[in-house]
């Protein structure tokens, strides 16, 4: 398959396109932020209580004392 210089930078464009347009609009005050900070927070927790981890799974750090 070949392809032009033209239609490889048309290609790598478009991703940059849809992400700019997914982004959400910044807060106007400290309040908004903190909202959006929190939605975040708990949008990110529920994902991770989604996941099922096997409980042979070993942490990737040690607890000394």
């Amino acid at each position: 398959m070949k392809i032009t210089r033209r239609k490889l930078a048309a290609a790598a464009l478009v991703p940059a396109a849809a992400l700019a347009q997914n982004q959400p609009a910044l807060p106007r005050n400290p309040d908004e932020e903190l909202n959006a900070a929190r939605d975040r927070a708990k949008g990110l927790s529920d994902a991770l209580a989604r996941q099922s981890v096997p409980m042979a799974t070993e942490p990737a750090f040690q607890f000394k004392p």
